[in-house]
């Protein structure tokens, strides 16, 4: 929100020399985000105010341009003095005071005015519009001062407020109230502790007879409803400047008298106003929600379709309001209209934030409306804009007020009165606790508690529905005090306390891949059925079954992941879309996989620390969570140069990629042919541990890679890292420093053994003296035989207390050759 620095002193009474940057130190201090302070640039050089004397419409050009003689004041000898300026506005006419810059005035940015000749005649200085001068964006038209409130020739800059500083806040959303001067001042003064006039502090006259008759259909959509009738109303009177210029710095168009009332009022005391045209209202009023099927042209002539969730206003005629949101095409005030109501109400915050977002309306009134707007003001914010359109736009005020509704009051809340001392550990003096949650205007009852501890009851006021509970009360009072104040103390660490085994494991594996030359991503933890079908997920498949957040980021994207793919696949999309075409990503995560019937989880308390049999009811109803590693790789996986070609990633070091995780979580992996969307079904590995599935790794399948356009042959692996046995003791691995043996073997299968399975063999019929082994080549071919392959192996042997003779070499070669015959019917190649 961007709110004058002067429109906030006008309600605190504050020291003559304190800045701009005083005032955001001390929002910041109490908790509220400066974005900006800005100062309007100040202009050097003649700026005076003009009054046109004769308007020439020149012809012959594009558009229109119209050449001024403008009285710019008096001589020494009292004659008046007249430039010619060249100008191209047409809102203003002969008569109409103007701010002129004469020669040698440089406007801001550096704009440097000087007598020149242009479309034939020469321009004495410049009219100036609101953004030349730098208060604001308006460049429609030139800035028309309100007549006779200045001479020709006087300062502009004093009048036009150039010595003014704008101040911009990032509002939190619980602190709705700031979306005010009522309510930022108020924030100023608990923080400089200076005096503090509510401009909401004003008389409304006794009246009970209705301007209009309304009824609420349902009282939780709206708990205040007030209506204010003023005839006579001149929609053609101007805005007055002052009004303009406020409206101007805080960001605001001016439009005219009526809207620019309103929404004058709206940033004074925070409750946007709507303004009827009452000769267009059919029958009485009635408040409600929508019907199915109803439908509502909006301001923005805009046919919209509501929901029966939607708030609605209504006369004979049917809706003619979204409530809060945005007035009705029926119900606009005109360039004739000189008979309005005055709308204010207070809507359920929560309705209004679901239909700006349903509708996609957003707008100043909204976003006030959706953080929850001070109900007690309705009927002052009525009453100011109708005596402020009484002042200037000639309206008389009709006989009756409507004004139905009770809204709730607040509920008090009541707090150990040393609560807040606790809490930041810090001992205040005696009676800042009541001090404080008196300024910010909770009505205040001290007592005690019957342990006889002393204990504060706050009532919040009506604009404050944030403060429901005791920690709301004791931040409210740290936020005051400063939280300067609050000493920063790093707490001792427990001697023997660290990383777990599991966190252990979770960071060798992180570094065990990334040394790989893996690059760790965060990928986004949501996903959509879209992309469930892209992975050919069948109907049954248990990773359908994702929980749907309630409020999701992006209504495309509301389930919570099962799988760690799709976040994966998504970085290596938006690293694609960049340019980088050889990738090799890594994600440590967990993925929430609930239950066929997933059970309600219990909702507790923070008064106090939950029961065991309340936290044991609380882990039950949480859906399982376990950590997963996933990789996905494309492009190279050895990156081609002088040295040679290089090696597209294939589906080996997917599952090479599993292997190293294995390895460095200390288990051993096994590996067997699997079919599991989104993998190939023939470029697929199962990966067990202990006879146990723990993942998949391979390649992905061609139609996966189309749906999701990734280049081809890309290659995933996913692992259960919860899934692998954890060892509290691990054994430091024995090193021998005896040569080992090396000897190859070459096996002819049937084609439908796997590498893996022949290596189990090899391995279980060698026994402990194979240190590794590594195939090397795969060979087919009509020597072999049809439906035969011939797969050949690296054998690595080594002892660890002797070097081993060639007879003990060959013995193990023939007893992993044999039980390589006997599991998978394997022959030596001749």
């Amino acid at each position: 929100m961007r709110i004058p620095v002067s429109w906030l002193a006008e309600h605190l009474e504050l020291p003559e020399e304190t800045s701009a940057e005083s005032l955001a130190e001390a929002f910041v201090r109490i908790g509220l985000e400066v974005e900006e302070v800005t100062h309007l640039t100040p202009i050097t050089g003649p700026l005076v105010v003009g009054r046109v004397a004769e308007v020439e419409e020149l012809t012959g050009f594009k558009k229109p341009i119209r050449y001024c003689r403008v009285e710019v004041g008096k001589s020494d000898a009292g004659e008046e003095l007249f430039r010619g300026i060249v100008c191209g506005a047409t809102n203003f006419s002969a008569g109409s005071l103007v701010v002129v810059a004469l020669p040698g005035a440089v406007l801001p940015g550096g704009f440097e005015i000087s007598e020149r000749k242009t479309y034939g005649r020469v321009s004495e200085g410049m009219i100036c519009s609101v953004r030349e001068l730098g208060i604001g964006e308006d460049h429609e038209g030139i800035l028309v001062l309100p007549p006779g409130s200045a001479d020709p020739g006087a300062d502009a800059g004093e009048i036009v407020g150039l010595d003014d500083s704008v101040i911009e806040l990032s509002i939190t959303p619980d602190r709705g109230y700031c979306f005010s001067v009522r309510g930022l001042a108020r924030e100023l003064s608990n923080a400089l502790d200076v005096p503090f006039g509510d401009p909401a502090n004003r008389s409304i006259p006794d009246d009970d007879r209705p301007s209009r008759t309304v009824r609420l259909d349902d009282e939780t959509a709206c708990s205040r409803f007030v209506f204010r009738r003023l005839t006579g109303v001149d929609p053609t009177a101007p805005t007055p400047w002052w009004m303009r210029r406020r409206l101007a710095l805080a960001g605001i168009r001016s439009i005219s008298l009526p809207v620019d009332v309103t929404n004058y009022v709206m940033l004074e005391l925070g409750q946007p106003l709507h303004a009827w045209d009452a000769l267009k209202l059919d029958g009485d009023v009635v408040v409600r929600r929508a019907s199915a099927g109803e439908t509502l042209v909006t301001l923005d002539d805009v046919h919209r379709e509501l929901d029966p969730d939607d708030i609605v206003i209504c006369d004979d005629s049917g809706p003619v309001s979204l409530a809060g949101v945005m007035g009705g095409a029926s119900t606009e005030i005109g360039q004739d209209s000189n008979d309005i109501l005055l709308e204010a109400a207070n809507w359920d915050p929560a309705s209004i934030a679901r239909m700006i977002r349903r509708h996609r309306l957003p707008s100043e009134a909204g976003k006030r409306f959706e953080r929850g707007v001070d109900p007690a003001v309705a009927a002052v914010a009525v009453e100011r804009a109708a005596r402020l359109l009484v002042e200037y736009g000639e309206a008389t005020i009709a006989a009756g007020r409507t004004d139905v509704g009770e809204p709730v009051p607040p509920a008090p809340v009541t707090m150990p009165l040393a609560l807040p001392d606790r809490i930041a550990g810090v001992r205040y003096e005696r009676g800042v606790t009541v001090q404080r949650l008196t300024q910010i205007g909770c009505r205040i009852e001290v007592g005690t508690s019957e342990e006889g501890v002393g204990v504060v009851t706050a009532t919040p006021p009506t604009w404050r529905p944030d403060l429901t509970q005791p920690a709301d009360l004791v931040e409210e009072v740290l936020r005051l005090e400063g939280y300067h104040t609050i000493p920063s103390v790093l707490p001792a660490a427990p001697a023997g306390a660290g990383l777990d085994q599991a966190q252990l494991r979770e960071r060798a594996v992180s570094r065990a891949l990334a040394h790989d030359g893996y690059v760790e991503v965060l990928p986004f933890p949501f996903t959509g059925e879209e992309t469930f079908e892209a992975f050919g997920l069948g109907e049954d498949d248990p990773r359908r079954n994702a929980l749907r957040a309630a409020n999701a980021l992006e209504a495309e994207r509301s389930l919570i992941s099962t799988t760690l793919l799709p976040g994966l696949l998504e970085a290596l999309q938006r690293n694609l879309s960049r340019g980088r075409r050889d990738l090799a990503l890594f994600h440590i995560g967990q993925v929430v996989l609930p239950g066929k019937e997933q059970q309600v989880v219990p909702e507790l308390g923070v008064r106090q620390r939950p029961s065991e049999e309340e936290l044991a009811e609380l882990y039950a109803a949480l859906p399982a969570q376990p950590k997963h590693v996933g990789v996905v790789l494309a492009g190279q996986r050895e990156r081609s140069g002088w040295w040679g070609a290089g090696r597209q990633a294939g589906w080996a070091d997917a599952i090479q990629a599993a292997r190293l995780v294995a390895d460095t979580a200390g288990v051993t992996l096994s590996v067997s042919t699997g079919n599991n969307p989104p993998w190939h079904p023939g470029r697929c590995a199962e990966l067990l541990v202990d006879d146990t599935v723990v993942g998949y790794a391979g390649e992905l399948h061609p139609k996966v890679v189309e749906a999701l356009e990734l280049p081809k042959r890309t290659c995933a692996m996913e692992l259960d890292l919860d899934a692998l046995p954890l060892s509290e003791s691990r054994p430091a691995p024995r090193v021998s420093s005896y040569p080992p043996v090396r000897l190859d073997v070459a096996l002819v299968v049937d084609e439908e053994v796997s590498a893996a399975e022949l290596t189990d063999a090899l391995r279980s019929g060698g026994g402990e003296l194979i240190e590794e082994i590594r195939l090397f080549d795969v060979f087919t071919g009509e020597q072999l035989g049809e439906g035969k392959k011939s797969l050949a192996f690296a054998l690595q042997l080594r002892a660890p207390d002797r070097t081993l003779t060639q007879q003990e070499a060959s013995e193990v070669r023939e007893a992993a050759v044999a039980a390589a015959h006997e599991r998978v019917g394997a022959t030596l190649r001749g």
